[in-house]
């Protein structure tokens, strides 16, 4: 099954990356084209490297701050890297298996299901020739609404329901949401598979109720939603939070704030990480420079993607369920974080 799938993959996923790399789909400029601000670093030389690192689709966080990323990295340090527009976190791990991209952005649970071999990637097949570079943000589970008589998330039960793109990870954190409160995906609700972008749009047309989306807030799709139409976040309740939690412990409480959106009010939800991979065979210089390169800018960051105040050292080191790549690993020792290594 797992060289069936990939033979599949290799031919819509090098698609997809070729197009991110020639004329239609070039990563966004976020600088306004001036060139990144640079800070010190102690990155190492040139190393000549030109490093593919696939995002997620044009409407979400990883795209978005994955392209300012590769462009603080490339003006900063001696590695080139070209963010491209990317599957999401399955589709990144399964064209980084088959060498056709050597990083990607990933959710922390779905890179655990690879390592191990489970939910997403139980047919696919294990998945561990990657290993970790930085975790740099939590990705809230959001889920969105245009109706505001949906209050909680008993109140999906019966609706029209967009639960992410089939078989990726936003549709297993709606299942593990909705199982929290007693609900299944395909009996208690009528199941949607969309992206975000498409999400947004059957929202602001009304086919659809809500929508799980799961992005670091504020996502560009929920933002654009909100400016066009009244726009409502579901909180989650404490009670369901602490089941989700001891059946889950990838999750982590988030309080999303009512400015992010322009709400009335906070929202209680749950989050992932979004974490950087590599593949095992990118150099240690490259990894080196990719962390430091963001790392020793926090602050040029943080100009042009507000997820830069989120950069973190102690976050960006806690990852346990996948080993760290040894590039990243001798820039933390640096720092003074011992990191787990293969």
């Amino acid at each position: 099954m797992k060289k069936i799938l990939s033979l599949l993959m290799a031919v819509t996923m090098m698609a997809a990356v070729l197009a991110g790399c020639g004329g239609g789909d070039k990563p966004a400029d976020t600088t306004g084209g001036k060139e990144p601000a640079q800070e010190n670093t102690q990155a190492p030389a040139s190393t000549g490297s030109e490093l593919k690192f696939t995002t997620g689709g044009s409407s979400g966080t990883y795209y978005a701050f994955g392209s300012v990323l590769a462009g603080q990295i490339s003006g900063s340090t001696g590695s080139k890297i070209t963010a491209v527009e990317g599957k999401g976190s399955q589709g990144n791990i399964e064209l980084m298996e088959m060498n056709g991209a050597q990083l990607g952005f990933v959710q922390s649970d779905v890179m655990s299901y690879a390592y191990e071999g489970t939910n997403l990637f139980a047919d696919f097949g294990k998945v561990d020739s990657f290993s970790t570079v930085a975790a740099l943000y939590m990705e809230q589970v959001q889920i969105v609404t245009c109706d505001p008589s949906i209050k909680t998330v008993a109140d999906l039960k019966g609706k029209n329901v967009s639960v992410g793109d089939s078989g990726s990870g936003v549709f297993y954190n709606a299942v593990d949401v909705l199982g929290a409160y007693g609900l299944d995906v395909e009996k208690d609700i009528n199941p949607t598979y969309q992206g975000f972008g498409d999400s947004a749009e059957a929202l602001k047309d009304g086919k659809i109720d809500a929508a799980f989306v799961v992005a670091g807030a504020p996502t560009t799709a929920i933002t654009e939603l909100a400016s066009a139409k009244p726009t409502y976040l579901v909180s989650l309740d404490d009670e369901h939070i602490d089941a989700l939690l001891a059946k889950s412990p990838y999750y982590s409480k988030y309080v999303i704030s009512a400015d992010t959106y322009g709400l009335d009010s906070d929202t209680t939800t749950v989050a992932v990480g979004a974490v950087v991979i590599a593949r095992d065979d990118v150099s240690e210089d490259d990894v080196y420079n990719f962390v430091s390169g963001v790392f020793e800018n926090i602050d040029a960051i943080t100009a042009v993607h507000a997820k830069g105040a989120e950069l973190d050292l102690d976050f960006a080191a806690s990852v346990t369920s996948v080993p760290y790549h040894p590039g990243a690993a001798k820039y933390f020792a640096e720092k003074g974080y011992d990191v787990p290594t293969k």
